[in-house]
């Protein structure tokens, strides 16, 4: 597991780097852009999904 490779001290570390890089200001937009896209992703595979198996009903009725 990639997590437990890091102790409490590195995650701090990373935390802080964020912070410092992007802001305190920036990471609530960013994390609601990164929510948006995976919404729509998720989104997107359904219906993707839903297709597939509405072509193979199709198939399957010829």
């Amino acid at each position: 597991m990639i997590l437990g490779m890091f102790g409490p001290w590195q995650i701090v570390l990373i935390v802080v780097v964020i912070l410092l890089l992007f802001g305190g200001r920036k990471i609530p937009e960013l994390m609601k852009g990164l929510g948006k896209g995976m919404k729509e992703f998720k989104d997107a595979t359904k219906g993707e999904d839903a297709n597939n198996n509405n072509s193979e009903k199709d198939n399957d009725k010829k």
